[in-house]
């Protein structure tokens, strides 16, 4: 019986999932922190976090899975292979004895946001929408550009610089390398040459020598070490096969791999996923296109030829932070828990009596153009709103700006019809659900599955247990179908108009 540990390394928290690859089936899971983790924000628009703090909690998460298991052929040190997913666009930098150089600068921080665009004008916005997908924007390329500028004696001790992914792999196997997919998402990632955009890193005046070494997603890519061994309470020489960003391996854990699949989540913040094998783009970078996880530009051992894959994406940011932030600052005392929280919502009518929210308050928004406008509220009456009015008009306003910014892809020629999604954080509001499917149009299909047991997966994919990606989802099988409310469907997009018409006279202030 094979075993495969995966880990979701999130801003919020850090998630291990103990997975029998045989069956597919759950032997333990567990979470840490309790509580979300902080984010550091010295100054509006920032949010950085320390690495060594998501190090401490993958040792914690994967302590917590070993405690939960009674089989001793279960026993955590059988594990056979390690996957990771993480929280996309960080920058971690470490100095040549992989010591960090600062705290990571995550990926809802927006300090970067003018140095991408002056680089998108200095390159040409033709030749980026060309060449990278996208333009440069606040990605992790341009947040090493603002350390350079501004922390020059940090950026002269840099070695290499990494994802939140890859730092982790380099706690347990001592390696620096990275993934296409990863680079990809720092937009340093050329899609016309399928190899590393120097073009970028030139016109920031950075070397390629701070990049790690490139490896397939799916591929052994290092083993624990004795040191790291020791601290997770695993095994050393244990294969570490697989790394990706949480969007595209959430994609993965939902089996949403070929052209047309497209993949939902909405946590702390919110995301379509499509996947196309055509080159695409929006002119505005409002939504990206990223390398998913099997692409194939390296002909790695699962494709004997190149293979394209292209996952487009759509972010919200203030997606569930909202919707913690109500719990922990506006129910709070209450001892209401998440599922009241959904029932007090429901018993307001669809439009909440006027009351419009934007849930833009988590940093600079792509879906508009890099701007931060953050959240805000309209239409408050004091003899007519009272709290589950708030609590239904933050659930509408996130699935709004969700559709808003699928009219963008709907323009790109991405079409939903059905989508998948886990059946976790907002998804488990029936209330969010159905508003989703039928102001959408689409069939939401909901899986007991979630990053951690995607990275599972995949680590079983690149350590060859499983002959290719077709195998790897043994178990999987969906445990709710939402069909679009026919019945509410006007109502729905007369209180998606009004919230819209809002959102425009925002963004013309």
């Amino acid at each position: 019986m094979a075993l495969l540990l995966g880990y979701d390394v999130g801003s919020s928290s850090i998630k291990a999932t103990l997975l029998e690859a045989e069956t597919g089936k759950v032997l333990a899971s567990a979470s840490s922190p309790e509580k979300e983790l902080e984010i550091i924000a010295k100054k509006i628009g920032w949010a950085e976090q320390q690495p060594e703090i998501w190090w401490q909690h993958v040792k914690e998460a994967t302590q917590k899975v070993a405690s939960k298991i009674r089989n001793p052929k279960s026993e955590i040190r059988n594990v056979a292979a390690i996957g990771i997913s993480y929280q996309m666009h960080g920058l971690v930098a470490v100095d040549k004895n992989q010591k960090v150089l600062r705290p990571s600068i995550i990926w809802c921080d927006s300090r970067a946001v003018q140095i991408g665009e002056k680089a998108a004008e200095n390159i040409g916005k033709e030749k980026c929408l060309k060449r990278l997908f996208n333009l440069p924007g606040n990605f992790t390329a341009s947040k090493l550009a603002w350390v350079k500028e501004n922390e020059p004696e940090i950026f002269a001790k840099i070695h290499k610089i990494m994802l939140p992914g890859d730092y982790i792999a380099m706690r347990m196997t001592s390696q620096i390398k990275t993934t296409p997919s990863g680079l990809s998402e720092g937009i340093m990632w050329d899609f016309e040459k399928d190899g590393l955009a120097e073009f970028v890193l030139e016109n920031y005046g950075i070397s390629t020598g701070l990049i790690a070494e490139v490896v397939p997603t799916f591929s052994v890519q290092g083993e624990l070490t004795g040191d790291a061994a020791k601290e997770l309470g695993l095994k050393a020489g244990t294969k570490v096969s697989y790394r990706a960003g949480d969007q595209p391996n959430n994609a993965l854990s939902l089996n949403v791999l070929n052209p047309g699949e497209i993949a939902v989540t909405a946590g702390t913040s919110g995301v379509v996923y499509g996947i196309s094998d055509k080159k695409t783009y929006d002119q505005k970078s409002r939504v990206n296109i990223f390398v998913h996880v099997n692409h194939s530009p390296l002909r790695d051992a699962l494709r004997q030829k190149k293979s394209p894959r292209y996952g487009v994406l759509l972010c919200l940011n203030g997606t569930g932070i909202l919707n913690s932030w109500l719990k922990h600052n506006f129910v709070t005392g209450d001892g209401i828990d998440y599922e009241q929280m959904n029932a007090l919502a429901a018993e307001v009518p669809i439009g909440c009596d006027g009351l419009v929210i934007l849930p833009y308050g988590n940093g600079a928004e792509r879906t508009l153009e890099n701007r931060n406008i953050g959240a805000s509220v309209h239409g408050w009456n004091f003899n007519v709103h009272k709290r589950p009015h708030f609590l239904r008009a933050a659930q509408e306003g996130i699935v709004f700006a969700l559709n808003y910014g699928l009219g963008i892809m709907r323009d790109m020629g991405i079409k939903l019809a059905t989508v998948r999604a886990g059946n976790a954080n907002m998804f488990l509001s029936p209330l969010f659900a159905e508003a989703f499917a039928t102001i959408t149009g689409a069939t939401v299909e909901l899986y007991n599955t979630d990053g951690s047991q995607g990275a599972a997966r995949g680590a079983g994919i690149g350590a060859g247990i499983y002959k290719g990606p077709q195998d790897a989802f043994v178990g999987l099988q969906p445990v709710k179908t939402i069909e679009p409310n026919r019945k509410l469907a006007q109502a729905y997009q007369e209180a998606y108009e009004k919230w819209q018409n809002v959102l425009n006279r925002q963004l013309k202030e």
